[in-house]
């Protein structure tokens, strides 16, 4: 069946997702949306296994609180893209701006390019819902802010390194990094660790190597192939000496 299409240049973004919304609510699995500028909340909510395709520039909160469906960007997305997502797929073949995965608690997102401020801030998991977010390019600052749970991957596929801002996992208390390459220890935020990335981390990677490889046409071998740091929790309680004394 051929996918619904929708022109948003001269909608506003409540009636793109009533028009949205109305389609899925009579079963269409297939939706193509041409010239998207800036409209929000794209996806928010939404339930299934539709496939929702926008060529343009979504606005923030791309895919919130979805549970299911796979959205696949052509071009760059704004602020949080996956913010408090439960399930389903986000593919961007651009880069995204600030908190990225927001509070994400399952499903995945795929950045090909660069993401900005606080990307993966507060992710987390319960039992089987582990939340994934990789990178291709660069991460900016406090990447994994308070983290929770979930797995971040960034690549460093750019012309600059992965990282080079500080606060990496400053308060994290759960979840794990993957960074390409190496990170300056003074980067690492309150309650972060970091060590080389072994065989047995690399097999939790590999899937999610593999799957941005194939969105976006690069060798996902040669990827893992290479050398990674893990970032993760040096304590379940990294504020504690700042409220508890004894």
């Amino acid at each position: 069946m051929a996918a619904y299409r929708i022109d948003a240049a001269d909608l506003s973004y409540t009636q793109l997702n009533q028009i949205i919304r109305a389609r899925v609510a009579e079963g269409t699995k297939e939706i193509e949306i041409e010239n998207v500028l800036g409209q929000r909340f794209i996806a928010d909510g939404l339930k299934g296994d539709v496939r929702i395709t926008i060529h343009g520039v979504p606005g923030g909160d791309l895919g919130m609180f979805m549970s299911g469906p796979t959205c696949i960007v052509h071009g760059n997305a704004e602020h949080a893209p996956g913010n408090t997502m439960d399930a389903g797929t986000i593919v961007i073949h651009g880069s995204a701006g600030d908190a990225v995965a927001h509070s994400m608690r399952g499903g995945k997102i795929f950045v090909r390019d660069d993401i900005g401020y606080r990307g993966g801030i507060h992710m987390k998991e319960y039992r089987s819902k582990r939340p994934c977010l990789v990178v291709g390019g660069s991460a900016r600052a406090f990447l994994g802010e308070y983290m929770a749970g979930g797995l971040i991957i960034v690549l460093g596929l750019g012309t600059g390194p992965a990282i080079s801002e500080r606060g990496i996992g400053s308060g994290i208390h759960g979840g794990e990094i993957f960074v390409r390459g190496e990170v300056p220890p003074h980067l690492l935020g309150v309650g972060a660790k970091i060590s080389p990335a072994g065989r047995e981390e690399k097999e939790r990677m590999a899937p999610l190597i593999g799957e941005f490889a194939g969105y976006f046409g690069l060798d996902g071998e040669s990827l893992l192939s290479e050398e990674y740091v893990r970032i993760a929790p040096s304590s379940s309680r990294p504020f504690a000496n700042k409220y508890v004394w004894e």
